[in-house]
């Protein structure tokens, strides 16, 4: 799930290298895309759910497993609870929409997923830079 999901997105936006190259070059980086490509349109975070998962999915739970799972799971729920709260500023109104009608981590059911993007950053959704 993880490595499909990085798949989904840019590995050089992700990582930071577009981000970084153009800054190097001068230019400026390309406005902010909130795609919401295949797992996208049932979960918010999939690359986040695959860490979850892969972190509690074992046949043998020891005590040693159990704590890292516990405290990368609350790591990560802190992460998301920032990003949220950074994307909610940058897309404004689309993403929350966007967030009412998509699980975080567990899909929503009955309910049919996101059909395109959230939005593009412009000027007027971005609000301060983040």
């Amino acid at each position: 799930m993880v490595l499909v999901s990085t798949f989904l997105i840019s590995h050089f936006e992700l990582f930071g290298l577009t981000q970084g190259f153009a800054r190097l070059t001068g230019r400026r980086p390309p406005a902010p895309s909130c795609a919401t490509p295949f797992l996208c349109r049932w979960l918010r975070h999939p690359i986040y759910a695959g860490f979850i998962l892969a972190f509690w999915a074992t046949p043998r739970m020891s005590f040693g497993h159990l704590l890292f799972a516990v405290l990368t799971t609350a790591y990560i729920l802190v992460g998301i609870w920032l990003e949220e709260r950074d994307l909610l500023v940058q897309f404004g109104e689309r993403y929350r929409q966007y967030r009412e009608r998509v699980g975080m981590l567990i899909p929503k059911l009955g309910i049919g997923g996101d059909r395109g993007d959230v939005g593009r950053g412009s000027a007027e959704d971005a609000g301060p830079p983040v």
